[in-house]
């Protein structure tokens, strides 16, 4: 099985926060859409799988209108295989969607949405520099969970100043209206942001990654308690709600990326394409596949599977990392390993490496710690 995804490369504003690659003039929209749906032709035998999973991401994939998406899933459904039930999931902010956008939503072949709530108190969403509003948030999910029975949340936390009561209450609003999907990121300042910027200039405090692991703890105890899944760093599931979109890329499946910035892998292969919505248009325009390809080698294979399995309730497999690997492979990852053992942040559970409860939120630099360099 494998999944496509397709990148729409267009926002209202810009957030404060995001470092993703997006424009928000939408005055090449039309371009924009018709080139998606050429690289989809041009693209059409790298994937020989069935494919199970289609995803809108961005951007701000919403603020295509139902039509254009309707046209971009024809192409996919027309040039490939599509199991009889797909995950079609979209990407969307709370002030797209009113009640009559839902409905036809909920009409078309999009079967799960994604909104991007990041929280439900207004100054918060003031200083993230969100389109939407605290009255939009809630409304739209009341008005979701009525003709969506597959939702997903994105919540932040850490967020300049939040208790962990104003913190609480976020996740209990979420858990009030029974979202069966919740994935929660702590706020990064990323490198030539607007946040970066403004907490340069001492116009927003900076984050505190004590109150970002107490913002995360807090959550994981909740959601559990709730019944959640915590099957990766980031994700929280009722059963039977994974994502599978995330998880295939988690899991290393095959998953061919559409659009301007957007990353594909074949098992072997790794490419991406321009981050220039213009040049992408004129290259695939000109029947052009713009972009680079990069063969991975058993060292980022390697590496690669040590940082989605850490971050996962699936883990890393010893026994496979010795068969794809090696022995030296083995040794190296159990070695490297130790130290966080004995720190109770890592624990070795019927041949699988896993993080701990106190080593979660810290797993990407665990495996850092873990990866083979420069061999």
């Amino acid at each position: 099985m494998a999944g496509i995804y397709i990148h729409i490369p267009f926002c209202k504003q810009a957030c404060h926060y995001c470092d993703f690659h997006f424009s928000t003039s939408l005055k090449k929209k039309d371009e924009m859409i018709d080139a998606l749906i050429r690289e989809i032709e041009l693209r059409k035998n790298e994937i020989q799988e069935p494919v199970e999973t289609i995803y809108f991401g961005g951007g701000t994939p919403s603020v295509l209108t139902n039509a254009e998406i309707d046209k971009i899933l024809a192409q996919i459904f027309n040039l490939f295989t599509v199991v009889p039930n797909p995950e079609i999931t979209l990407e969307a902010n709370p002030d797209d969607l009113n009640e009559k956008r839902i409905i036809s939503l909920a009409q078309s072949k999009i079967n799960r949405l994604s909104i991007g709530i990041q929280s439900f108190f207004e100054d918060d969403l003031k200083l993230m520099n969100r389109a939407h509003n605290a009255a939009e948030a809630l409304q739209c999910l009341q008005i979701a969970t009525q003709y969506f029975n597959n939702i997903s949340i994105d919540l932040i936390y850490g967020i300049p100043n939040m208790s962990l009561e104003k913190w609480d209450a976020n996740v209990q609003t979420a858990l009030s209206l029974n979202i069966p999907h919740i994935s929660s990121y702590a706020l990064t300042v990323e490198p030539r942001t607007a946040l970066a910027t403004l907490i340069k200039k001492g116009k927003i405090d900076n984050t505190d990654d004590a109150v970002a692991h107490e913002h995360f703890l807090h959550l994981v105890k909740t959601l559990e308690n709730q019944g959640y899944i915590h099957y990766e760093l980031s994700n929280f599931s009722k059963p039977d709600y994974f994502s599978k979109n995330n998880s295939a890329y988690w899991l290393g499946k095959k998953y061919l990326a559409i659009g301007p910035s957007a990353h594909s892998f074949n098992g072997t292969d790794r490419s991406w394409n321009v981050a220039n919505n213009s040049l992408y248009i004129q290259q695939i325009q000109a029947n052009i596949l713009p972009n680079e390809v990069e063969v991975l080698t058993k060292q980022d294979r390697y590496n690669e599977y040590i940082m989605t399995g850490l971050r996962t309730i699936w883990g890393v497999d010893l026994p496979r990392i010795e068969a794809e690997f090696g022995a030296d492979y083995l040794a190296y990852v159990k070695t490297n390993a130790a130290p966080f053992i004995a720190q109770n942040k890592l624990v070795i559970e019927n041949n699988v490496l896993k993080t701990t409860l106190q080593g979660k939120f810290f797993c990407d630099g665990i495996a850092s710690e873990l990866f083979r360099i420069n061999e």
